[in-house]
């Protein structure tokens, strides 16, 4: 059941900026050469173009050739074969991910394959210089394959996960990406500016079975915020949370602040906190409460009336914060 039947939502108008999702493929290898032994001979013969400067320096990006592709080609996924590479004893070779799919048996011939490892092709894929995984949201790094996965864990350029916690959606990509799919495929209201004044309404207030929530983005600072808010049981209590996340990571989310307000009758609530990091699942930062907690019955008495519909006005806005060079210390720039 949806919590919100009706939503007005007064902003500051910068206009909005639409930004395109970045997309390419993946480059194919590197395959490491030394320009000063490669003759064009021997470089034609294993696909390899000559003249990509000195020892340990990679050349243009170039495909490997299609024997060596072939070679480390995984007979089962198809995806290329990195130590360790697992043979039988006719010399058919899969990775080590697809050996326990086939339940130790050679999808070939299908001879037991035992823990025979085919060293020759290891060392052909350790040659092999690859791009990040995460090339196609710009990162531009190169790693032989070990040094890759160590690089990988810990990669700027992570796709995020979608923010959109209503559907549990799966979507994951880089933040011009999310925004765009939240926007079309979700329908999300987006606005520009650092202020906002929501007013969210529900004709039955005591249904808080389901956590039902809503979600607004908004952009300043050139950059992305979603605005949560919802309801759900806090024990035994119905509450209703309101919180701001940051579309970035951590260490970029705590150069910000926000601020949010709700009251009414001469009564006043006001939370101020640091957005939290869409790398935080929707549900690990309600779970946490970091964020405005209204008692129903609280939220009741600022609607007036009978008590029988939620009218909550909710405002806030987001600033960023300013170090300040003789102290050291973050000032609050509300300015920008």
């Amino acid at each position: 059941m949806d919590m919100i039947d009706s939503i007005e939502c007064v902003t500051s108008s910068d206009g909005m900026e639409d930004e395109d999702a970045v997309s390419s493929n993946l480059p194919r290898p590197y395959l490491k050469t030394s320009a000063s032994t490669t003759t064009a001979a021997e470089a034609a013969s294993v696909g390899v173009v000559p003249g990509g400067g000195g020892v340990g320096i990679p050349g243009p990006l170039i495909s490997p050739a299609t024997s060596v592709h072939e070679l480390l080609e995984c007979p089962v996924c198809t995806n290329s074969m990195y130590p360790p590479i697992h043979q039988c004893q006719n010399g058919h070779t899969l990775c080590s991910t697809c050996k326990a799919r086939v339940h130790n048996r050679c999808p070939t011939c299908r001879q037991e394959l035992g823990d025979i490892r085919c060293l020759a092709l290891e060392k052909v894929a350790e040659s092999l210089e690859l791009p990040c995984k995460y090339y196609s949201l710009g990162c531009p790094e190169i790693f032989p394959y070990y040094s890759k996965l160590k690089h990988e864990s810990q990669c700027n350029f992570r796709p995020y996960n979608c923010p959109y916690a209503g559907s549990e959606c799966s979507i994951v990509g880089d933040i011009p990406f999310l925004v765009s799919h939240l926007r079309d495929d979700h329908k999300v209201d987006m606005h520009s500016g650092c202020t906002f004044n929501h007013r969210y309404v529900k004709s039955n207030p005591r249904e808080v079975e389901n956590a039902t929530w809503m979600l607004t983005v908004f952009h300043c600072f050139g950059k992305y915020f979603c605005l949560h808010f919802e309801a759900f049981q806090l024990g035994m209590a119905p509450v209703y949370m309101a919180f701001l996340r940051f579309m970035g990571d951590e260490n970029e989310a705590r150069n910000y602040s926000y601020s949010l307000e709700v009251g009414a009758n001469g009564r006043k609530m006001i939370w101020e906190g640091t957005p939290r990091s869409i790398r935080d699942s929707h549900r690990k930062v309600r779970d946490s409460h970091d964020g405005l907690i209204i008692q129903r019955n609280m939220a009741l008495f600022f609607s007036g009336g009978d008590r029988k519909e939620l009218k909550l006005r909710v405002t806030g806005r987001i600033w960023k914060e300013q170090q300040n060079p003789d102290s050291g210390a973050c000032i609050p720039n509300l300015f920008t």
